[in-house]
């Protein structure tokens, strides 16, 4: 069984504004980079104009994140998200960001759908739900 469902992967390039003081990167950063690639696998999986045909966005619950290694400006990190959950109800995802091959945080986030219009949670869409399925068939090949 694929262990990494709907995985993208995006090079990270550590900018100035990045770093702090001590000269590593800032831990606020990683909650971006994790935006980046969570908007990312939207882009891949479920556009944004399949969402505002429903008046659907997804929204963020829950960010875990585990630092576990610093970061420098002269370090070429990559991240790494896929789907670890998807149900009728909710979304987890996970994060690595890795360097030369080492992690360096590991993450998730948790969230839903929810219906811009009357303001309240809706199920997954169901073609995210049905493409999710495929690829976890596809892996079972």
């Amino acid at each position: 069984m694929n262990s990494r469902p709907m995985l993208v992967e995006k090079k990270i390039k550590v900018n100035a504004y990045d770093i702090d003081v001590m000269g590593i990167v800032s831990n606020i950063v990683y909650v971006r980079w994790f935006e980046d690639l969570r908007f990312l696998l939207l882009d891949q999986f479920w556009a944004y104009e399949d969402m505002l045909k429903l008046n659907q966005s997804p929204i963020l619950s829950k960010t875990e994140i585990d630092y576990k290694r610093p970061l420098t400006i002269l370090d070429n990190p990559v991240g790494e998200l896929w789907i670890s959950d998807l149900n009728k109800s909710r979304w987890t995802i996970s994060i690595e960001i890795k360097s030369d091959g080492k992690l360096v945080c590991c993450g998730k986030q948790t969230g839903y759908f929810y219906d811009m219009n009357r303001k309240r949670p809706v199920p997954i869409p169901q073609e995210l739900l049905q493409k999710y399925q495929n690829c976890l068939e596809e892996s079972m090949v």
